[in-house]
C-alpha cells in the first residue's frame, strides 16, 4: 500500500511540476484580446470586523466579467465586474437573507454591484494598481485594487488561453450607505476585499 501511494505521490508531483513549466509570468507573452470570467474557478470573498476580535468572512456566488487585455500595454487594459448581490453567502442562511434585504445590501433595489476600471498601473513585473469606479448599495465611488498577475497559460482543456489574477482591496461600509443595522456597533467600518479572479479567451 505504501508503495502505491509513493507512486501516486510521484505521479502527482510530476503532474504538477509541468503544469508549472507551462505557466508564463510575463504579461507580454499572454495573447491579447477579450476574455471572460471563468466563474466556477474565481470568487469575490468579504471580511468584515467582529466585535473587534475576529474577522467575519462572506463570499459572493454570482459573479460576472470580462477583461480586454493588452499584454504590451497593460495600461490599456480594461476590466469589468458585476456581483449578484442575492447570492451573498456566509456561514448563516438566516443572516444571508438580511445582508440580502432592505437593511443591508437592499438587493431587491439594487441588484448587482459593478467594478469598472478607470486606469491600470504596473508596479513589478507582475504586480500593478487597478483603480476603478465601485457601484454598490446604489453609491458610486473610487476604490483601488492591488493585483497580482499569478501568470497566464494555455487551457489544459485545450480550449483557448487563461489568466489568473489575485486582488486585494479595502472600502468602508459607510461610503455606500450601508449603516444603521441593529448590529452595526457589533462590526466594524472598514472591509477587506480578496478577489481571485481566472479570466479565460476561448480559441
Amino acid at each position: 500500500m505504501s508503495r502505491i501511494l509513493a507512486v501516486l505521490a510521484l505521479l502527482l508531483g510530476s503532474v504538477t511540476a509541468a503544469l508549472a513549466q507551462d505557466i508564463s509570468t510575463d504579461p507580454a507573452k499572454a495573447p491579447s484580446g477579450t476574455y471572460a470570467l471563468e466563474t466556477r474557478h474565481s470568487q469575490v470573498l468579504f471580511a468584515i470586523p467582529h466585535l473587534g476580535l475576529t474577522d467575519f468572512w462572506g463570499r459572493f456566488d454570482g459573479v460576472s466579467g470580462s477583461l480586454n487585455f493588452n499584454g504590451a500595454a497593460l495600461e490599456k487594459s480594461t476590466v469589468t465586474i458585476a456581483i449578484d448581490m442575492t447570492s451573498v453567502d456566509t456561514p448563516s442562511q438566516r443572516l444571508n437573507s438580511e445582508l440580502s434585504g432592505p437593511n443591508v445590501f437592499d438587493a431587491a433595489a439594487n441588484p448587482a454591484a459593478t467594478f469598472q476600471s478607470t486606469g491600470i498601473t504596473r508596479t513589478g513585473p507582475n504586480s500593478g494598481t487597478i483603480t476603478g469606479k465601485l457601484t454598490l448599495h446604489g453609491v458610486t465611488r473610487p476604490v483601488t485594487l492591488n493585483v497580482t498577475f499569478n501568470g497566464g497559460r494555455d487551457s489544459p482543456m485545450g480550449q483557448g488561453y487563461d489568466l489568473g489574477f489575485s486582488a486585494t482591496a479595502t472600502i468602508k461600509r459607510t461610503d455606500f450607505g450601508i449603516t444603521g443595522m441593529p448590529w452595526e456597533p457589533m462590526v466594524g467600518d472598514e472591509v477587506k476585499l480578496t478577489i481571485e479572479a481566472l479570466f479565460e479567451k476561448k480559441s
